[in-house]
């Protein structure tokens, strides 16, 4: 029996050193059953936990992103998703804007991880026009899976009042999913302490739901895109946002304590590898 499996448009940087980003996203999808076809946003030798240094290697890649979508359009290429995560200027931002909008078909799911900071601080590649080009990007997206950070921003909240309650995690997913045409994964949420967890609002039902589990010790780069990769291979199996959000939650969490054990320098991320197994089809 020939099955077609899903076919994903991954658009991404790609790290040569560290866990995180494309890294992250083609081993663990494809271990989920879906093909992907990666469009890198820039390569990076390291990824930018790594000290600086003199030889620390940055290539944008927006030419090879335009010349690649033209390409893929001329072979009529179809998506069954799209998922975009750091971009990394204003003019890609745009490029991405396009692609969505030339590759969407009916029953494309378009995820949106609106990389743009973390800790109540963006990063220092963005600046305010990137932030609000982002927010334009997002809209665009049938789901998004911001940190606390990048949901201020994209709500144009300060930091400093984010949400600590269950009443305020659901004020703001419901306010990100504009007025529910999109469905919302706010990560990073801690209803206790030594818990962490996911607030999500699905657009499908109308309904707010968190998954939570164990804080481990440690922050490792590349978690972020750990997350969202496995909650949209759980969708793309047909599961629904809770449970998908649920088994996501559980994964990661899974591999930061898995990490831990090992010793793994941070630098590195979070060692996922060995556990792909848990996400094998069944």
């Amino acid at each position: 029996m020939n099955r077609q499996v899903p076919y994903v448009a991954a658009i991404h940087d790609l790290s040569g050193v560290g866990r995180c980003a494309l890294t992250i996203v083609l081993p663990v999808l494809s271990a989920m059953g879906c093909q992907c076809a990666p469009l890198p946003t820039a390569y990076l030798s390291a990824s930018t936990i790594y000290p600086p240094s003199d030889h620390f290697v940055f290539r944008d890649l927006t030419g090879e992103m335009e010349g690649s979508a033209a390409h893929w359009g001329e072979l009529d290429i179809r998506f069954d998703a799209v998922y975009s995560g750091f971009v990394g200027s204003l003019r890609q931002l745009g490029v991405v804007q396009d692609f969505v909008k030339g590759f969407r078909g009916e029953r494309t799911l378009v995820m949106v991880d609106p990389v743009m900071g973390d800790h109540g601080k963006t990063y220092r590649t963005y600046t305010p026009e990137m932030c609000r080009e982002m927010e334009a990007l997002a809209r665009t997206a049938d789901i998004i899976t911001p940190n606390m950070t990048e949901a201020a921003i994209l709500l144009h909240e300060p930091y400093d009042k984010a949400p600590d309650s269950e009443q305020g995690w659901r004020e703001w997913v419901e306010r990100l999913s504009l007025n529910g045409s999109r469905s919302v994964i706010l990560t990073g949420i801690e209803p206790e302490k030594g818990m962490v967890g996911a607030a999500c609002f699905d657009r499908e039902k109308g309904a707010y739901t968190q998954a939570v589990t164990q804080k481990e010790a440690g922050a490792f780069p590349g978690t972020g895109d750990l997350f969202s990769s496995v909650a949209l291979g759980f969708l793309l199996r047909g599961e629904d946002l809770a449970k998908a959000t649920g088994r996501a939650v559980d994964f990661v969490a899974l591999c930061a304590r898995h990490t831990g054990e090992l010793g793994t320098p941070v630098p590195q991320g979070v060692q996922f590898e060995d556990l792909l197994k848990e996400l094998f089809l069944q």
